[in-house]
């Protein structure tokens, strides 16, 4: 790190990571300028917090000028950011360093890195890691994400005791990178949709993703999702240890002598990784199918490492699920209360109640958008909720549409959903918010309304 000190550093891209690195560069006193392809004025809350910022970055908005590239001795750039930026190679083939902030942190990092890859599930498995990795003692370091980002790392004053860095990592992070080796890679799945507007084809895309699997050696471990995964020769074919997953029986499907890892066997889960373990699933306090598929990515991981089974059933029965996604809350004289509020669409919404088998009071709405056609969501809504509330701007409009459901109420705020699902509910019910809507009519973001939601139901 100390290499970097008093350097002059230009920071391409003015998101959540850009900050981040910010704050990284000025504890090592450099000379910052930030730079965005965006005009000031789409800009106006990022140009206000980089004003309070303490010594001023420098900024230089609406274009990337090449002078601002060839003054800096270090450019580092987001992950959204082309890594084929005509300035970027410029800056290159002028001898400066150019870093990805992904990158940039792999190089500072000198502790075993757990990479978890997928077109989805990412955050969710590596979160489960990270939590029976603290059961069982481990100090361990959980990013990769836009709010938690690999530099964070970088900054922990104890970084030299962490045990393991657990991060995910996308299809454009992964373009940005070279050389990076963790010691454990997973693979959720692969799906064929991708970022046109960053990747040439499919198969550029698809290429991007593997390889990371090129990097890995004799000591390094792979596990990799069976149902979805097994006939891909480049994983069958990797270098390294290579551990299965599914949600089906190896036993039942004939493979078990074929392969090594974990399944679901006669309702609990058996892993046969350094030794023979099953788990109880029955008090599993997530919820939903994707989310079992997650905890048997993460159970395979901590198998692989030797992890206690102890640590892994505390996982199974404790962890709460990702905030604001499917995320438990709490159980109140019975009912248990679940946070969706990322849920912001209705193909989200009717995903998420699919994953309940109890009964289901669901507060839904938010804000009003003309385009969303509720009348095509209303009989799998109905069939799938006891009790329907509906509050903000849509609710008039998805009444219409829900006209049909035998309990549906209209409330005036969001405080008194919640108060209202509470007080139609039973012992054995689900509250879920789970909006299906924006939440900009009252709230900043799902991230405040979800926190809004679970400091409501903790005051009843």
């Amino acid at each position: 790190m100390e290499r970097y000190r008093n350097k002059k550093v230009l920071i391409v891209g003015i998101g959540r990571t850009g900050f981040k690195l910010i704050e990284f560069f000025n504890k090592l006193e450099c000379d910052i300028k930030v730079t965005d392809i965006k005009p000031i004025f789409d800009l106006n809350k990022a140009v206000k917090r980089l004003k309070r910022i303490q010594p001023n970055p420098q900024m230089s908005f609406g274009e990337h000028k090449d002078e601002d590239f060839l003054e800096a001795d270090i450019i580092v750039y987001s992950s959204s950011v082309n890594p084929k930026l005509p300035q970027l190679e410029l800056a290159r083939a002028k001898g400066k360093e150019v870093y990805c902030e992904f990158s940039l942190a792999a190089s500072l990092c000198r502790r075993p890195v757990i990479a978890v890859c997928g077109s989805y599930g990412r955050t969710t498995v590596a979160n489960m890691i990270g939590f029976t990795l603290k059961q069982d003692g481990k100090n361990v370091f959980v990013g990769g994400t836009s709010e938690n980002p690999f530099i964070d790392y970088a900054m922990l004053p104890s970084k030299d005791e962490i045990d393991f860095v657990v991060v995910e990592i996308s299809a454009l992070q992964l373009r940005s990178i070279s050389n990076f080796r963790p010691h454990v890679v997973v693979f959720t799945n692969i799906m064929e949709g991708y970022p046109k507007e960053h990747f040439d084809s499919v198969s550029d895309y698809i290429e991007t993703k593997l390889g990371i699997i090129k990097m890995l050696g004799p000591d390094d471990t792979l596990i990799a999702n069976f149902d979805r995964l097994s006939n891909n020769v480049f994983l069958r074919n990797a270098k390294c240890r290579t551990y299965w997953y599914s949600r089906k029986s190896f036993m039942e499907m004939g493979v078990l002598n074929e392969v090594q890892g974990t399944h679901f066997h006669n309702r609990r889960i058996t892993c046969n990784i350094n030794c023979h373990s099953e788990f109880i699933v029955s008090k599993m306090r997530i919820v939903g199918v994707d989310n079992r598929e997650n905890l048997l990515a993460a159970i395979t991981v901590c198998k692989a490492l030797d992890i206690s089974d102890k640590a892994i059933q505390t996982c199974v029965e404790k962890f709460p699920g990702i905030q604001h996604r499917l995320e438990y809350v709490m159980e109140k004289n019975g009912v248990c209360f679940y946070n969706d509020s990322k849920s912001e669409n209705m193909e989200t919404l009717i995903k998420s109640l699919q994953a309940f088998k109890a009964p289901v009071i669901l507060i839904a709405g938010g804000k009003d958008v003309e385009d969303i056609d509720y009348d095509k969501y209303a009989k799998e809504i109905i069939d799938l909720t006891r009790v329907l509330v509906l509050v903000g701007e849509s609710k008039e409009r998805m009444n219409r549409s829900l006209g049909e459901h035998p309990q549906t109420y209209i409330v005036g705020s969001f405080e008194e959903s919640i108060l209202f699902a509470y007080q139609k509910s039973r012992t054995g019910d689900v509250i879920l918010l789970s909006p299906g809507n924006s939440s900009t009519d009252f709230f900043r973001d799902f991230d405040e309304r979800g926190n809004y939601f679970k400091k409501l139901v903790y005051q009843l």
